[in-house]
């Protein structure tokens, strides 16, 4: 606040409603970054309040390196200090033997990166507030340039660590691929009918799906509703589900990203093993469409008489289709 004296008045009531700590960054809301820190108003709160007080704001004008740390404390009569700026500009700030080179933090940095595969976008951003004012050096414009985490790693020298890391990678890929086609191993079963599909809902009209037309097709036929069963990977967390028809069961050899879809594509399984039509649009309009263009007739001329109406056609369909998870198992 503009005058010292009511931004401690204001401190002072934030204190009685019981904070236990409290952090400044010395400056105004008007007053950015380069302009001066102002430690004069934080010591003052500092010395008006028996709440710890945190200094913030000292990265362009005190913290150069760790010792600089105490002189901002100092300077604040502040019970500690936080830093942002200083920190993304070199984090070894706080280590107390002093400064790692520029040069030293990026490579390191670049490493973590690479190894935790980190977004390119990401690393980038941070590099270049290393850089700072060095961004129009070559190696900055490299940086600038760069689209992806290989293009970082070549504007830095480190292509080597980059392919050697990448083959580590691709080593590791394979081995849990192989676990994971093990765990695929264990979940044959010979009398499961297995298809390689997957559920793509822009291939049906819309609120129709492949659980519909089996659901539908079990009524029609007498058979108890179908029984979706569905793991879900540890490695990947993807889905696969099997459902069980007529004591026959049936599942998509893909794994899905989620419960839904894997349901739906063990039901678009079912449905071709039986020769049944899936409800999509290439099969033109099937009589569970004609059914809901009545059903949604109906309800319009029931609303043009002013009558009470039941839920939408599309909501009841849904809750249909939604009936038959009532008593399925997620393991």
């Amino acid at each position: 606040i503009p005058q010292v004296e009511d931004t401690v008045n204001l401190v002072k009531r934030i204190e009685k409603t019981g904070i236990a700590a409290i952090a400044v960054h010395g400056r105004k809301k008007e007053e950015r970054p380069q302009h001066p820190v102002h430690c004069d108003v934080i010591k003052a709160i500092s010395e008006a309040v028996s709440v710890p007080v945190i200094a913030n704001g000292g990265s362009h004008d005190f913290i150069k390196e760790y010792s600089d740390i105490e002189t901002f404390r100092k300077a604040t009569a502040a019970s500690s200090v936080m830093i942002a700026r200083a920190a993304m500009w070199n984090p070894s700030i706080f280590r107390k033997e002093g400064l790692f080179s520029l040069k030293e933090v990026m490579q390191a940095y670049i490493k973590y990166a690479v190894r935790y595969d980190n977004h390119y976008t990401n690393t980038k951003y941070c590099l270049c507030q290393m850089l700072r004012e060095q961004l129009e050096t070559a190696q900055g414009k490299k940086l600038h340039a760069a689209q992806s985490t290989q293009e970082i790693c070549e504007a830095f020298e480190m292509a080597d660590f980059y392919e050697e890391t990448a083959g580590i990678f691709e080593a590791r890929k394979t081995s849990l691929e192989t676990e994971t086609q093990d765990e695929d191993d264990q979940m044959q079963d010979p009398d499961v009918i297995k298809m390689a599909v997957r559920f793509d809902k822009r291939e049906y009209p819309p609120q129709i799906t492949p659980k519909m037309y089996l659901l539908e097709w079990c009524r029609k036929e007498k058979h108890p509703q179908p029984v979706y069963e569905t793991v879900q990977r540890p490695l990947d967390r993807l889905f696969c589900s099997v459902v069980t028809v007529a004591e026959q069961k049936y599942r998509s050899t893909l794994w899905d990203k989620s419960k839904k879809l894997a349901e739906q594509a063990a039901a678009i399984v079912c449905l071709r093993s039986l020769g049944v039509p899936e409800g999509k649009l290439c099969e033109g309009e099937s009589h569970l469409i004609n059914k809901r263009k009545r059903e949604d007739q109906e309800r319009l001329n029931n609303r043009n008489h002013g009558e009470d109406l039941a839920e939408p056609s599309h909501k009841k369909a849904n809750f249909i289709e939604e009936t038959s998870d009532v008593n399925v198992p997620e393991m």
